[in-house]
């Protein structure tokens, strides 16, 4: 079952991503949606943690209201995203790293998301609709947080998705912004945002199995 959800999900990926550069627009409606509950079923089926769970259909729940069309449904879309991203961020402080590897590791990484953050808001702030501005400021602040915890307490590969979770909503607020696009934005917006999702959930399950590993090691060695 783990392996039909992992394939289902990927081929899904394929669907969503190929129907974007090819401009077929149903098939993205179609596949958008089964992104998340297909990647929440996967983990689900690996033993994942709820917070993970409700972080991935939090996303769907996003996923889904950023297919509508209006200002309301970006808005709800935009606050379904943020509370998944408080779900992460509690995820990441109960189950990472202790703090001292984190105090090891997290320092440069500290400095380099709080400059990446201003910069970014004090660069989209003028372009951004008045309206928008405060609630893309304040997502924005948990979502560096979420990135910055992924790499300082859960490792590499859930780092990795943090900072494509950053980019590809960094990509979604410049199209808000209006500034200038890469051809097919929304492609290179869910390639972004579909390999981020997947990296938090194999790092963050990475990194549970090897601290039972050392759990059951210390253990052993104790008895």
């Amino acid at each position: 079952m783990t392996r039909f959800l992992l394939r289902a999900f990927a081929l899904t990926a394929v669907v969503d991503l190929a129907s974007l550069a090819a401009g077929w627009d149903v098939g993205h409606i179609v596949a958008k949606p089964l992104l998340m509950p297909l990647l929440a079923a996967y983990a689900a089926s690996r033993g994942a943690p709820r917070l993970l769970i409700a972080a991935l259909l939090l996303g769907w729940g996003g996923d889904t209201l950023l297919l509508l069309d209006a200002d309301p449904a970006f808005l709800a879309g935009m606050a379904s995203f943020a509370v998944g991203h408080v779900c992460y961020i509690v995820l990441f402080q109960k189950h990472g790293t202790d703090m001292a590897t984190v105090r090891a590791r997290g320092g440069f990484l500290a400095v380099v998301y709080t400059v990446g953050l201003s910069t970014t808001i004090q660069s989209l702030w003028p372009d951004l609709p008045a309206d928008l501005r405060i609630p893309v400021a304040g997502y924005s602040v948990l979502l560096t947080v979420m990135a910055y915890l992924a790499a300082a307490r859960m490792g590499r590969v859930a780092g990795i998705g943090g900072v494509l979770f950053v980019l590809s909503d960094t990509l979604i607020a410049s199209g808000v912004a209006d500034w200038d696009q890469l051809p097919r934005p929304d492609l290179w917006i869910m390639l972004t945002y579909i390999a981020a999702q997947f990296l938090l959930v194999t790092g963050t399950l990475g990194e549970r199995r090897q601290q039972g590993e050392a759990y059951g090691e210390v253990r052993s060695t104790t008895a």
